[in-house]
């Protein structure tokens, strides 16, 4: 055996297979919707799963195996290929045939990938501790690939790269077999390959054309990074507008303000995100998310001579408003009175010592889904009672908070502001937070579907008599509805919830979830009742707006159950195809539940620290970046040196590490907030690695267990392992979403003690074999 060689073909298969998995939430949130991207990781996983079968019936035919894995991963690369080319010609909506054979045929590749390392372990089973490890280095490398790669080619280039690195693998497994025909085979395959990702790159053959069920026109500019796809392109009104995932857009301000008129002046401070400048003309302002710059026109319209603005989105911030494109906004990045910086929102007001007259976000949404995709409900922590209480603490006394959001009858999005700000002005020590607000409505005649904004001014000191007023007139001038001010008696749901004694009476009985929602559980945008959960699910086809607007429910739930029924088809397959093959000895099945719980450990843990740590080292990219590869590289040392330390003790040291973790991340980030990025790295770094080489040992050394036991059943393990961690990534979203991110990463601990109560439960039997 040329173990270099066998080594290089599983490390390039993983890199490969990370790649495409990871490459593929972003083109699912961008063709589909953001939710999709969980499917993404529900198909990769359970493919692997599924290939871990597939290779009982390619290892069981004749000889020549490293020939058959060659074809397999010759086949691979042109099956990657044709699931790309499935996925961007879809359109119209989503049916569920549509979504069924999405998922198969996306499937493939992962199928395909997952036999050839399944042969790969359980043939060289005496070395899986060494082949494990270059498993997850090639996928760690896969991690560190994709960012490049996507600013690099885009989305769907990115998976042809995938499909050359199949095939650069499959090279290395002709080379293993002897076969100078088949090397040659895929030499000319992968050229063929890389010819094509260039031809794609500059004419566009294989691209999305279609999103959301819409044909993209127009687009002039279309860029891809980890965790968007920015394109220009007109509105339905003809003017340039950036579009992000073909979705959430941003207009591009066009103003001239060295020779702007009054009216036009006027004309601005009269739309609801203008209205803070109305309260406080000339304020030092800090922005969230300027995007096309339409907030800053608003700031600059209101005399405003000190602008910070904070946007998260390099391609926004850098090449288009000041690179590639910046006079379609008349260089409004370059006015004097402006500067901006490139980061997470949160994270910069956390770091940043100055504080503000006005502090501003206006329709800034957090749930785009970032590349990492595991977490469909990927948010940024924008919208928390702690991300309220750093915002107010960075205020001046006479400032204001200034958040417009979308408004609905009952509201949803703008009461949910209020209730966070309540309790973030409690902690802050305010005796009477219905003095601290004002909620100005726009477009009115819309509220019953979708346009209508609420603007939410929210105050750090009660508002005094002169302000109320200001925002009366203000109000009054620009023809918006005063849904509240303070000391008026109106009876809406924001009266009744800030004069309620009892609060969490208001909150059980109110329509929608509009309780207040912390860094621990940072889903703004879920108003769904745990109660209604089932009627949303039973009529998903309700022509309602509440039904459209809660659309994320019946599919996030239809995905989830689409990922389970999926998972319970791959852990039955081995017993209804290939039964007379498997394990009769008693225990033995029991003993494969151990690769249940570690799969199922491994991923929960995995999901919930990525989001955990998108706070402490301020943006998504990194966050996904940093804690996959620290995952990846410190489990692959650990499977390197898993024949030294007995599986009971990485166990427990997983059980402890984990859940100390939990413990401290929260009060971390409060720490290290202002810390260099390098430092933030370097601590992730240090935290995940210990965790990370002790959860790399269970799953090489198990394997080799199963083998002592049962040689046919490796590939079986495998299987589970994988199937297990479609099981957890389900799992994750249930436990994020109704106890929370800390309590995710505590269950994920939970399952490896459920995993070391088997291996000691099975020890005995086997010792005794």
């Amino acid at each position: 055996m040329r173990w270099s060689l066998l080594y290089t073909g599983v490390a390039l298969t993983t890199l490969a297979t990370l790649l495409l998995e990871l490459s593929l939430t972003r083109i699912f949130s961008v063709v589909f919707y953001y939710h999709f991207a969980f499917l993404a990781i529900s198909v990769a996983l359970f493919g692997l799963g599924a290939g871990g079968v597939v290779s009982y019936l390619i290892a069981g035919k004749g000889d020549r195996l490293f020939h058959r894995l060659g074809l397999v991963a010759m086949a691979n690369g042109v099956a990657v290929v044709g699931a790309l080319t499935y996925v961007l010609t879809r359109s119209g909506e989503m049916s569920n045939l549509t979504l069924a054979l999405v998922y198969l045929i996306s499937a493939a590749p992962f199928i395909l990938a997952g036999a050839a390392v399944s042969i790969a372990i359980s043939e060289t089973i005496e070395r899986v501790d060494r082949v494990y490890f270059f498993d997850l280095l090639g996928a760690a490398g896969g991690c560190l690939a994709l960012l490049p790669l996507l600013n690099l080619l885009g989305g769907p280039n990115t998976v042809i790269a995938a499909a050359v690195l199949y095939v650069s693998a499959a090279a290395v497994w002709y080379t293993l077999a002897g076969s100078a025909h088949g090397r040659m085979a895929a030499v000319v395959l992968g050229l063929a390959l890389v010819a094509l990702t260039g031809y794609n790159h500059r004419h566009r053959l294989i691209d999305v054309k279609y999103a959301k069920t819409q044909e993209l026109r127009g687009e002039t500019f279309v860029k891809w990074n980890g965790f968007s796809r920015i394109a220009i392109a007109p509105d339905p009104s003809r003017h340039l507008t950036i579009f992000i995932d073909a979705d959430a857009s941003t207009g591009i301000a066009n103003f001239e303000f060295d020779t702007m008129k009054e009216e036009e002046r006027q004309d601005l401070l009269r739309q609801g995100p203008g209205f803070p400048y109305v309260i406080r003309p000339g304020a030092k302002t800090l922005i969230i998310g300027p995007g096309g710059g339409y907030d800053v026109a608003r700031a600059l319209a209101g005399r405003s001579k000190d602008i910070t603005g904070v946007e998260i989105n390099p391609i926004i911030a850098n090449t288009i408003m000041r690179e590639r494109f910046p006079a379609l906004s008349r260089n409004i990045y370059f006015r004097p009175e402006l500067r901006i910086f490139v980061e997470d929102g949160r994270s910069f007001i956390r770091r940043s010592k100055e504080t503000y007259q006005v502090i501003q976000a206006t329709l800034v949404d957090t749930w785009a889904s970032t590349a990492a995709g595991a977490f469909a409900l990927s948010e940024n922590n924008l919208y928390t009672v702690e991300a309220f209480e750093d915002y107010l603490s960075h205020l001046t006394d006479d400032g204001i908070l200034a958040f417009t959001r979308w408004g609905f009858r009952p509201p949803r999005e703008s009461l949910r502001l209020i209730t966070l700000a309540v309790e973030a002005l409690e902690r802050l020590g305010e005796k009477d937070p219905a003095r601290h607000f004002v909620v100005a409505r726009e477009n009115v005649q819309l509220i019953e579907e979708w346009g209508a904004t609420d603007t939410v001014i929210i105050s750090r000191k009660p508002l005094s008599p002169d302000d109320v007023e200001r925002a009366r007139t203000g109000m009054r001038l620009a023809s918006m509805q005063a849904v509240y001010l303070p000391g008026e008696t109106a009876n809406n749901s924001f009266t009744r919830f800030l004069q309620a004694k009892d609060r969490r009476a208001f909150f059980d009985d109110y329509p929608f979830d509009v309780s207040p929602v912390g860094d621990n559980r940072p889903f703004f945008f879920y108003t769904v009742q745990p109660r209604d959960v089932w009627e949303f699910l039973a009529n998903p086809d309700k022509d309602t707006a509440d039904y459209k607007i809660n659309r994320a429910v019946p599919l996030l739930f239809g995905l989830v159950g689409v990922s389970l029924a999926a998972t319970a088809i791959m852990l039955a397959l081995p017993p209804l195809l290939l039964g007379s093959r498997l394990p009769t000895e008693r225990g033995l099945r029991w003993y494969l539940m151990y690769f249940l719980f570690i799969g199922t450990g491994y991923i929960l843990i995995q999901v919930a620290l990525i989001q955990k740590f998108v706070l402490f080292l301020g943006h998504p990219t990194y966050a996904l970046t940093v804690i996959i590869f620290s995952m990846l590289v410190s489990s692959g040392a650990g499977s390197f040196f898993s024949r030294r330390v007995q599986v009971d003790k990485a166990l427990t040291a997983v059980i402890g590490l984990v859940a100390v973790l939990a413990l401290i991340l929260a009060p971390l980030a409060e720490l290290g907030v202002g810390w260099p990025l390098p430092w933030r790295i370097l601590v992730s770094v240090l935290l995940i690695a210990p965790a990370g080489f002790a959860m790399g040992m269970p799953f090489p050394s198990g394997l080799a267990r199963l083998e002592s036991m049962h040689k046919p059943s490796v590939r079986w393990g495998w299987s589970i392992n994988a199937a297990s961690s479609v099981l957890g990534s389900a799992l994750a979203i249930f436990l994020a979403l109704y106890l929370g991110l800390r309590e995710t990463v505590i269950f994920g601990a939970a399952m490896y003690a459920c995993a070391l109560l088997t291996w000691c439960m099975a020890r005995k039997p086997a010792a005794a074999k």
